[in-house]
């Protein structure tokens, strides 16, 4: 597949490994003869290892297939996180070093992920794109403190710690970003 017909979430072979596009930057050069440049943002599948990679257009990258199942949460099997596809409760296993960051938005049933895998391995987990978690720990709001709404840390059950707005409370179940890790509403 030629550089210039790669889109945002394609998925190819470079180097051996198996990367997605996340960002492309298209840059034609002032000046006669110059050749359009394509700068790709790659993240690795598993791993999300990021990588740039500038290519001419004519230049060539191998697309792999990577499939895609909606799947829930299911438990953890030691290091590894169960999860079970939506349709035909297929389970698929995958590690702590697959899942990265994103441990710390899994909750118990947890629906509207997606299993990425190839030749039906699963190497990547797309999460939605808020969840909702618990906290478990946050100083109390301060009485008669003044207008601003000053951020403070709350540790959610899942172990991760954000910041939320002063009025949320411990016991509260709120709205996290999984792309941002920040706090986007009360649940």
């Amino acid at each position: 597949m030629k550089a210039s017909d790669i889109k945002k979430g394609n998925v190819v072979e470079h180097n051996g490994k198996v990367w997605q596009i996340r960002d492309i930057d298209r840059s034609s050069p002032t000046g006669r003869g110059g050749n359009v440049t394509f700068r790709f943002t790659l993240y690795s599948v598993p791993g999300a290892q990021k990588l740039d990679l500038s290519l001419r257009a004519e230049d060539d990258l191998k697309e792999t297939e990577l499939t895609r199942r909606a799947v829930t949460y299911s438990y953890m099997d030691g290091d590894n996180f169960v999860f079970m596809d939506a349709e035909d409760y297929t389970q698929y296993l995958l590690g702590r070093d697959a899942v990265g960051e994103s441990a710390g938005y899994i909750t118990d049933g947890l629906e509207g992920c997606y299993m990425q895998l190839i030749d039906d391995q699963p190497v990547a987990l797309q999460l939605p794109g808020t969840v909702t978690l618990e906290v478990v720990d946050t100083a109390p709001e301060l009485k008669g403190a003044t207008a601003t709404k000053r951020p403070k840390p709350a540790k959610l059950n899942t172990g991760i710690e954000i910041q939320v707005p002063e009025y949320v409370t411990t016991g509260e179940k709120i709205l996290v970003s999984t792309l941002t890790g920040e706090f986007s509403g009360r649940a």
